[in-house]
């Protein structure tokens, strides 16, 4: 119903049933909230405005500074401004205002041959004393708006991500951020914990393949945001542009382990000593295997997770990485960690041949597994085809699963010689890539 209707339906039952008192009461109640929602309206425009004016700021001149953006946008002040060049020529530029109310807007400005390429404007509202994304403006060159993206939040833990049109109001479509757990019973299967971005659970592929305890509660959790919806999107690069890798790798597992269980893992990207508390909670709850698709340069970034899983009766099946690099030379971190219950997989082609880009190491990787071209279903359950190392872990990590559903009583160690024992060399490769060869089917028992 709409403002305009409740307010002639008021005032005809007021009329006829009420006092002028009572009349009054509800007329003022109805201004009231089209006070509020004019506010609303309002505060929503002063957003839009103020993410065109610091984005035709950007062309207005030929020399782009962050006070020339302050001045451009009412009400704010200059925070920061930090220019990275190559050769004296800028490649991008970062400005920060603050806002009033404690909200802040940012300029991303990306440069191609000295002018601007690519401007994001961000608008971050201040709520409960933390900064949240709000609203994203995506210009051209030109500092023409072409596209934009608001997040918005429903009831606890409904989030979504609009996607808009460049007048930063027409919707074109919206995904989903974050969904409470599907309602579903305790099914049987081997677990796998799935450490990744996380997994669209809410999918018909996976609601009913999600391991959960004795009371029917999933096992997983976000150890990235610290709360219990783990559902997929990195979010490192923006929160606006959030990279949905988790949900493709599981549905290679979910497909090549048609019993097993998932146990999803949004990885802790702002702190990487979460990583011993998803070893902690894996054990806890019985899970022997971890597919672990992810990995980084810095050592550091896995001290605890070694720390943690040192011993320990569970198998992590970890990404060589997609470098195009011998990571004995150069470690890749944890692939090139020297632990017993760690194995390292990589890709190949269909015939035995290092996918172009994938890493190697004749002691660091131990495996190779046709994953390039590989048929996947993404977040919001459509087909694709993708290839990587990444694609490598499913698949070895399904094959686990199918090993110890036959053989439940194996350990860890057990396991990793079990499906170290299939390899044969590639026929392909001259030169030893990895320690014990290729599986050309690790989709077969």
């Amino acid at each position: 119903m709409s403002l305009r209707t409740h307010v002639t339906t008021l005032t005809a039952k007021s009329i006829l049933h009420r006092s002028t008192k009572v009349l009054v009461a509800a007329l003022a109640s109805v201004l009231s909230v089209l006070v509020l929602n004019a506010a609303s309206a309002q505060s929503a425009s002063e957003k839009k405005d103020s993410l065109a004016a610091a984005i035709a700021a950007v062309c207005a001149r030929r020399t782009i500074n962050g006070l020339s953006i302050q001045n451009a946008v009412p009400g704010s002040w200059l925070l920061e401004d930090t220019v990275s060049t190559s050769d004296g020529a800028p490649l991008r530029q970062d400005i920060r205002l603050a806002l009033p109310e404690g909200s802040e807007l940012t300029l991303e400005i990306r440069f191609a041959g000295g002018a601007p390429r690519q401007v994001r404007a961000s608008y971050f509202t201040l709520t409960d004393q933390q900064l949240v994304p709000d609203l994203l403006a995506i210009a051209d060159g030109g500092c023409t708006i072409r596209s934009a993206r608001s997040i918005r939040r429903g009831q606890t833990p409904w989030v979504y991500l609009d996607q808009l049109d460049g007048d930063m109001e027409t919707l074109r479509w919206t995904e989903i951020l974050q969904a409470p757990w599907p309602p579903g019973v305790v099914t049987q299967g081997v677990p796998v914990a799935l450490v990744d971005s996380g997994l669209a659970y809410d999918l018909p592929l996976f609601r009913d393949r999600l391991a959960r305890d004795a009371e029917g509660e999933p096992i997983g959790y976000d150890f990235w945001d610290m709360d219990p919806w783990p559902y997929d999107g990195d979010t490192s690069r923006g929160a606006f542009l959030p990279v949905r890798h988790g949900t493709a790798v599981a549905s290679i597992l979910a497909r090549e382990a048609p019993n097993a269980v998932l146990a999803p893992m949004r990885y802790p990207r702002p702190d990487m000593n979460r990583m011993a508390d998803i070893v902690a909670q894996s054990i806890e709850h019985g899970v022997k295997i971890l597919a672990m698709p992810l990995g980084s340069n810095a050592p550091d970034d896995w001290t605890a997770f070694a720390d943690a899983i040192k011993d320990q009766d569970i198998l992590a099946i970890v990404s060589a990485g997609n470098n195009g690099r011998d990571i004995d030379r150069e470690p890749v971190y944890p692939a090139s960690l020297t632990l017993e219950n760690i194995l390292t997989v990589t890709s190949a082609d269909g015939f035995g041949r290092l996918a172009p880009g994938s890493n190697w190491g004749q002691e660091s990787v131990d495996l190779m597994v046709p994953a390039e071209n590989i048929a996947v279903t993404d977040f919001r359950g459509a087909a694709g085809v993708t290839s990587g190392s990444s694609y490598a872990v499913p698949r070895v990590a399904a094959l686990a699963a199918r090993i110890l559903e036959n053989q439940p009583h194996l350990s860890a160690r057990e396991l990793k010689t079990q499906i170290l024992a299939r390899a044969a060399p590639s026929p392909f490769e001259k030169e030893r890539l990895v320690a014990a060869g290729w599986i050309p089917d690790p989709d077969k028992d």
